[in-house]
């Protein structure tokens, strides 16, 4: 048994597949999600797990080169725009709408309980070296 990390034993094999480009949908419970991409659901509770505690496991697993936003985040959720924008200082921002058919192109989802407005991101995976 994994003794750190992430031990959701299908958010760990998902995790295990990703290469670099490829785009990692973190949401709240609320986001529609498209036919194709692996999908693990997270949500429990609303609430539970947050947006940041999922957002924060996955940043210590996951090399990150690029991070996009819905712009409307700015306007309703000054909570997940600090996180966002203290993770990624180069966040790109993009019409909600557009931020969805984005979603379309994600290899994973990680659907958590957040019950927050636009707490979603898209992060492109890079490489560490």
């Amino acid at each position: 048994m994994k003794k750190s990390g992430i031990l959701n034993r299908h958010l760990a094999g998902a995790i295990a597949v990703l290469g670099h480009t490829d785009l990692v949908v973190v949401c709240d419970a609320g986001l529609p999600i498209p036919p194709g991409p692996i999908v693990v659901d997270l949500a429990f509770r609303a609430g539970t797990p947050s947006f940041s505690e999922v957002l924060d496991g996955l940043l210590e697993e996951l090399v990150v080169e690029g991070a996009i936003a819905a712009r409307e985040v700015r306007e309703h959720n000054p909570e997940v725009t600090a996180r966002l924008d203290e993770a990624f200082p180069d966040l790109e921002l993009v019409p909600h709408e557009e931020f969805k058919a984005r979603t379309r192109q994600a290899r994973l989802v990680v659907r958590t309980g957040e019950s927050r407005p636009y707490a979603n991101v898209i992060l492109r995976c890079g490489v560490p070296f």
